[in-house]
């Protein structure tokens, strides 16, 4: 027998589903496109550290990010920058970012142009 983590048991996802269905969901990945890590030339939607974007009804945006790792030295100004970019976008209510560590970011979640643009393909 293997053990289970409390998340396999219930069958809760390691990372959240996005509401991908909102009217409002490819414009505020578009804003996560914008916004870029200092250290690497590629967005962080496509680096894989946004795992969750989460739309109201009511158009308020919940957005869980990561970082490439947790002593990255802008952890601290990067999800204020992610908030700019979506806020300004029509329709949107609120944003709230917010950084989570679990799971871990690894390189596998990038997407295949991020790894072109880095040389891993």
């Amino acid at each position: 027998m293997t053990a289970e983590t409390p998340e396999m048991l219930e069958g809760t996802p390691l990372i959240k589903p996005s509401t991908a269905d909102h009217p409002l969901y490819d414009a505020v990945v578009e804003a996560c496109r914008s916004v870029y890590d200092p250290e690497i030339p590629v967005n962080i939607y496509d680096l894989g550290l946004i795992y969750t974007i989460e739309i109201s009804p009511e158009n308020d945006v919940t957005v869980l990010m990561t970082l490439t790792a947790p002593g990255c030295p802008v952890a601290g100004d990067m999800p204020g920058w992610v908030a700019e970019a979506i806020e300004p976008l029509a329709g949107v209510k609120t944003v709230n970012v917010q950084l989570v560590w679990e799971p871990p970011w690894g390189m596998d979640m990038m997407s295949d142009e991020a790894r072109l643009e880095l040389g891993f393909m």
